[in-house]
């Protein structure tokens, strides 16, 4: 058990949203929920075959955190991971974004990233001058930013996402943002029931698990979640803002300068083109933040302890004062209150369900073939609504 314990702390790094576990997690549900034909699409784009014949071959998990690597080469990217808006400060205030909206530069954010990545995707589906390098690249940052969206601390700027709030985690001196990162995860995954370590009888499930100390995590989220108490959820959270259906669909697109001589120039020149427009983030198919708005607000109801605030803990607490002070400086967030809740009530699981099904939705609409769905010579605005639904076909009823 104690090999076990180490091994699984030492797959959770502390640098990455979600901890590479996380995101590979992620990117694994998304992939057990994938349209038959997308993955050959998936394939093309990423030009990857793994030389081991017993594992799935153009796996999204292997990408998943590749943005986040590329974060620190790269700084231009790093504002991509997060955003946050000017007058957020959990548990105290809740604004997403409020009267004086985001901070950071103007669209550099987390929300426009995911709506821009996938228009960059759209443009090479519909044969448009994107570069199938730059197609790749977007790929790999997709795959990311859905799980970054699904962790509720990169989504205020309060102390850097929680990175400059020191806790303690099982006795551990940490930060709040890595306590979320790998810490809760990985108490996580050694509590999984034993009889998830066992194969299910569900295809689609069983194929697409690589090996990973976390499949029987997956098995569970998937069984006990998405399947069963979950199952009638699920198209909701493929939902955008019916409203917005009868919008024309932003094209950032549109203007854009092309070709570009690299991969680097292409993506740079992107950020700079949209961070001159006002471009919204949502759309009757892809909406980042109408899905962030319900994640953030969990900052405020129990992610971010109002203890933090307060004595002995608080910022703003005296330290000329003449009582004494608790054995630790720092708050432990290793008890049935704060862990305990998170536990119960299977945060986590459904946060990376959300975030594995929506990223699928996304992919099932870039690249599912129309044809197979019988859908072949239509009019544009016909072709965007069969685009849509298979959206949520496969993801609803994939083929177990």
């Amino acid at each position: 058990m104690k090999l076990r314990l180490l091994y699984l702390t030492a797959l959770i790094p502390r640098v990455f949203a979600w901890g590479a576990a996380g995101h590979e997690i992620v990117a694994t549900i998304a992939q057990i929920h994938l349209h038959p034909s997308v993955l050959p699409v998936i394939c093309d784009i990423l030009n990857y075959t793994s030389p081991n014949p017993n594992e799935p071959q153009c796996h999204l998990a292997p990408i998943s955190t590749w943005a986040d690597k590329l974060k620190y080469r790269m700084r231009w990217s790093a504002a991509l991971h997060y955003v946050g808006a000017k007058d957020d400060y959990p548990s105290e205030t809740c604004v997403f974004p409020g009267t004086t909206g985001w901070a950071g530069s103007k669209d550099i954010n987390l929300l426009a990233g995911v709506r821009n990545v996938t228009h960059l995707l759209d443009a090479w589906v519909e044969g448009q001058s994107t570069s199938d390098d730059a197609a790749e690249e977007a790929l790999k940052f997709l795959v990311h930013f859905l799980g970054d969206l699904h962790m509720p601390l990169h989504l205020t700027g309060r102390d850097r996402g929680g990175n400059s709030v020191k806790v303690l985690f099982d006795g551990r001196q940490t930060n709040l943002h890595s306590a979320w990162d790998g810490l809760l995860i990985a108490k996580t995954l050694r509590n999984v029931p034993r009889k998830y370590d066992r194969p299910l009888p569900i295809p689609s499930l069983e194929r697409n698990l690589r090996g990973a100390i976390y499949d029987g995590f997956i098995r569970q989220i998937m069984w006990e979640g998405i399947l069963h108490d979950w199952k009638d959820q699920v198209p909701e959270w493929l939902a955008c803002p019916s409203e917005l259906e009868t919008q024309s669909e932003p094209s950032f697109l549109e203007g854009y300068p092309y070709p570009l001589a690299s991969v680097y120039t292409h993506l740079t020149q992107l950020w700079r083109y949209i961070s001159s427009t006002s471009a919204p983030t949502d759309d009757s198919t892809v909406c980042p933040h109408f899905w962030a708005q319900p994640i953030h607000a969990m900052n405020c109801d129990f992610i971010w302890p109002k203890a933090l605030d307060e004595p002995p803990y608080g910022h703003l607490q005296s330290y000329d004062s003449i009582k004494p002070r608790s054995k630790s400086p720092y708050l432990e967030l290793d008890t049935p209150a704060y862990s305990g809740y998170i536990s119960e009530n299977r945060i986590l699981e459904k946060l990376m369900a959300q975030a594995g099904i929506r990223l699928a939705g996304i992919l099932n609409w870039l690249f599912a073939d129309l044809a197979e769905e019988g859908v072949d010579s239509l009019s544009q605005i016909d072709r965007a609504e069969a685009r849509r639904r298979v959206k949520q076909l496969f993801v609803d009823s994939p083929v177990m």
